[in-house]
């Protein structure tokens, strides 16, 4: 393995496309799989007998273990392994409950070549992938909760606003504050919650349950 490329695993249990997925991600330079799973259990055993690659490509539905558990065991035993969510579908649930299990980021099958390298590649560099997808329409509200005890009414209000599309000078119109302002509840929360990014907060108040989803 080429010590400038990403290595990278495939876990679906549909082969076709978990075989056209690696002839793809192979064209790129940038890339290189180190191994194929149909399950969370053959992924377990590849982790053994394998390079451990940085980022996973995890599908969702898979027989035996699915996605959901293979997550999990992932941040349990390989905490260092960054998984990307795939899925057919645009499902709240799915996203949510992926996240929460500790994927650090979600695309969908259908997304081209190109963006899926992108992905990756955002993984790498910032630990996390939330796209518009994920952040301007699935979390809809969130509300205060007892895993933020630190956290004052003014910055949770201003976290619910960062789980959506609009821009941080709208936020402050929205709060009817300054720009200035929101830019204070930025970087308390930054440095509250030790995170250096606005995806990084969306992850917080996906993983924490700050948030409630609505039709």
């Amino acid at each position: 393995m080429k010590p400038d490329r990403i290595p990278i695993a495939i876990v679906d249990d549909h082969t076709l496309f978990r075989e056209g997925v690696s002839g793809l991600m192979s064209e790129f330079e940038e890339l290189e799989v180190v191994f194929k799973a149909e399950n969370g259990r053959q992924m377990q055993q590849a982790l053994l007998k394998q390079a451990l690659p940085k980022v996973i490509l995890m599908d969702i539905n898979m027989p035996v273990m699915d996605g959901y558990a293979s997550t999990c065991w992932l941040k349990a035993n390989y905490p260092k392994i960054h998984v990307l969510a795939l899925s057919m579908f645009e499902d709240d649930e799915a996203v949510i409950k992926m996240i929460r299990s500790g994927a650090c980021g979600y695309i969908l099958k259908e997304s081209k070549p190109r963006d899926l390298l992108e992905a990756i590649k955002i993984i790498m560099l910032k630990g996390v992938y939330i796209n518009e997808m994920v952040s301007g329409k699935l979390i809809r509200s969130v509300a205060a909760h007892e895993t933020a005890p630190n956290l004052s009414s003014k910055e949770l209000d201003f976290l619910k606003h960062c789980c959506s599309e609009l821009t941080y000078k709208e936020i402050a119109d929205l709060m009817f504050v300054s720009p200035r302002t929101v830019d204070n509840y930025r970087e308390s929360l930054f440095q509250k919650l030790n995170i250096k990014s606005r995806t990084g907060l969306v992850l917080y108040a996906i993983r924490n349950n700050l948030f409630q989803v609505t039709a």
